[in-house]
């Protein structure tokens, strides 16, 4: 249905117009002329913004607007004509969609695991598209058949975009070794961790590719960290307060690396919705702030770690050669239980991708797709 113009007029030099599921807005005059649909104002091929608006005059104001069912033509005091349709202008003005709308929060009683098939992922554009669109609700994805071979990771990565390469490179065994440089080169369980916060920016996806796994133990662990956030949000405000007010700093140094970052626990964006979760009890470190605040810090991060070390909101299960866990490591904590020597092998490949890279494909599927 085509949206119309109940009323607009001219305030102030501004534009304020009453729109059908809008309600009443006021524009400003540079945010107008910004926006622009004329050729001389955006690049009819990539949309990309032909003027420079830095030097748009700071008391530019709107000194005439026509209007009909359909369009909206307003006038600068530059002499600019802008062609609006009020359907345009309409979708400018509404909330843009976020990738956390529809997200699903879920526990240990999570009844289906989000799973793919490679075999028909690879070919078929709208079985990839729904392969990311459960990673994107659920922040984890089991893709099964994916080519048992060394590299066979490299095959998923390269159909949604370049690999994050790191200081250990590309695609990194993850096996126990003799002398191992990390706790992931053991046998030893590992505690629920987010990977990397000491990285700029920290990576923003985890693939993680089976070969062997037939060791007594060894099984994968994931909990949702949004969903305990919104709990300790809802159980225990100030303790929730507390994290996301100090930030730990995160180092990793070796012989040829130094890697330092800093974030709260619970990171959230300005609408105060969780935007990412860190955890690692191996690389972080706070300053020595207010000792009130820190009492309050240390009191909270135990209910945190408390709540992702409590089985009822864990998900446990064990890879078999094949099959990936690609995981959202902005959103999961994830770890491993501990297997046996000598019971057998457990022979991971683990890569990582960056949260644009995956959020530009799954968005370009979505035009035909979604």
């Amino acid at each position: 249905m085509t949206v119309t113009a109940e009323r607009a007029r001219i305030v102030d030099g501004r534009v304020r117009i009453e729109l059908d599921g809008i309600g009443t807005r006021e524009l400003h005059p540079i945010w107008l002329r910004e926006r622009s649909p004329s050729p001389e104002v955006h690049d009819p091929k990539t949309g990309q913004r032909l003027l420079d608006s830095w030097s748009l005059p700071l008391d530019l104001a709107v000194t005439a607007v026509e209007e009909d069912e359909e369009n909206l033509n307003v006038t600068f005091s530059d002499g600019h004509v802008a062609p609006f349709t009020l359907d345009g202008l309409t979708a400018q003005l509404r909330r843009q969609p976020d990738e956390r709308d529809d997200i699903v929060l879920w526990d240990g009683n999570l009844q289906q695991i989000p799973e793919a098939d490679w075999s028909q992922a690879r070919g078929d554009d709208a079985a990839l598209y729904a392969m990311l669109e459960s990673l994107r609700r659920y922040a984890f994805v089991v893709v099964r058949n994916v080519p048992v071979e060394l590299d066979g990771v490299a095959e998923v990565v390269e159909h949604i975009g370049p690999m994050r390469r790191t200081n250990w490179g590309g695609i990194a065994d993850v096996k126990a070794i003799a002398d191992a440089y990390d706790l992931s080169m053991t046998t030893r369980a590992l505690e629920p961790h987010t990977d990397n916060p000491y990285r700029e920016p920290v990576p923003g996806y985890i693939f993680l590719h089976c070969l062997v796994n037939n060791a007594d133990g060894g099984d994968s662990m994931i909990t949702d960290g949004f969903r305990v956030a919104e709990d300790l949000r809802q159980g225990s405000p100030e303790a929730f307060d507390a994290l996301t007010r100090v930030r730990p700093n995160f180092t990793y140094v070796d012989d040829d690396t130094v890697l330092e970052n800093s974030g709260p626990l619970i990171e959230l964006d300005e609408q105060d919705r969780v935007r990412q979760v860190r955890l690692s009890n191996r690389t972080d470190a706070v300053d020595a702030e207010d000792a009130d605040l820190l009492d309050r810090y240390y009191r909270a991060r135990r209910q945190l770690t408390d709540m992702v070390n409590d089985p009822t909101y864990q998900l446990h299960f064990k890879l078999g050669p094949g099959d990936l866990l690609i995981m959202d490591n902005y959103r999961l904590y994830h770890g491993r239980e501990g297997y046996r020597p000598g019971t057998g092998d457990r022979h991971l490949r683990q890569c990582y991708m960056d949260r644009d890279t995956v959020g530009s494909r799954r968005k370009v599927l979505a035009r035909q797709h979604g």
